[in-house]
């Protein structure tokens, strides 16, 4: 089964200039269509490092619905998992600047209540197979506890990622159950009732480390764009890393990329740290392409020795 990856498909409608971009001006530019959602970009990233993970999700029952699933098949994503439904995707739009970053966006939500159902029916083949379970946290408050319910039956660690934090603010204490929390310095700011916006690494991370020992989270990294990334336990791992020097294409997806390093290294036993490194090639791969998907790698290539008796 691999790792199972739980939440949802997006289509996202991207906008860039071609020139100079002007905000609230009108910017000649090109508009691509591609498949999305944080989810979706998590699996994608994991299969990219040949790993076959499973995705349990839903899609639209058109033919946008058919180009997602069997995009996800050639890259070796177990899609049984997946049911099609009307409307069963979301909606991104984004405009960009010319260093590829998001200036403007609007987002519709899919009605994710499917995926309850093919827990309830699937639910303990899923996860009784599964090496460990990545999951949005803001998704609907009882497909999150459904599946903490089941890891906890099975003993399988949860690995958790956000697309919208004033939703998983209301979750703090299934955060709280799961092995590790990746976001990023404005949604670590949210999620804390803080301003961290001006904090460099180093001024960061003892802060961090203070903030997860009174929330009672096991493992979380912060993630800051160029400047790298923190992480901490309450083990005592603690640490910072530098986000590789790259030239940049288009960011979106990067932080899922950077998630899907972390899933993969804790799930085969790398510590905090290795993981964090692993999330930082994936990332630099997805910033560095034009539709946020990174090139295939061998897990070899992140010393992970994964045995050859999972399914695939």
């Amino acid at each position: 089964m691999g790792i199972v990856v739980i939440g949802s498909v997006f289509v996202d409608i991207k906008g860039y200039p071609l020139a100079q971009y002007i905000p609230a001006g009108r910017n000649a530019g090109r508009v691509q269509q591609v498949h999305g959602g944080v989810s979706r970009n998590l699996v994608e990233d994991i299969a990219n490092i040949d790993l076959h993970p499973t995705f349990v999700s839903l899609v639209d029952d058109t033919g946008l619905g058919t180009d997602v699933l069997e995009r996800l098949r050639r890259h070796h994503v177990n899609t049984d998992y997946i049911r099609r439904v009307p409307d069963g995707m979301g909606t991104w739009l984004a405009v960009f600047d010319n260093n590829g970053d998001v200036v403007a966006s609007i987002s519709r939500r899919p009605d994710l209540t499917g995926i309850m159902h093919i827990l309830q029916e699937q639910g303990d083949e899923i996860f009784q197979g599964a090496d460990s379970i990545a999951i949005e946290v803001d998704i609907e408050d009882f497909i999150l506890e459904e599946v903490l319910r089941l890891a906890e039956k099975y003993g399988k660690d949860v690995y958790g990622l956000v697309s919208n934090m004033s939703i998983a603010l209301e979750r703090r204490g299934q955060i709280s159950r799961i092995a590790c929390f990746v976001c990023n310095l404005q949604e670590a700011g949210l999620f804390f009732a803080e301003d961290y916006s001006s904090f460099s690494k180093e001024q960061l991370l003892p802060v961090l480390q203070e903030k997860i020992r009174q929330a009672g989270i096991r493992r979380m990294v912060v993630t800051m764009g160029d400047e790298g990334a923190v992480y901490a336990s309450l083990c005592g791992e603690l640490g910072m890393i530098d986000a590789p020097k790259v030239d940049v294409i288009d960011t979106t997806g990067c932080g899922d990329a950077f998630c899907a390093g972390v899933t993969i290294g804790l799930t085969y036993g790398k510590t905090l740290a290795q993981a964090c490194e692993i999330g930082t090639r994936i990332a630099a791969s997805v910033i560095a392409t034009e539709d946020s998907v990174c090139p295939r790698f061998k897990p070899g290539e992140f010393g992970l020795d994964i045995l050859e008796s999972r399914d695939s």
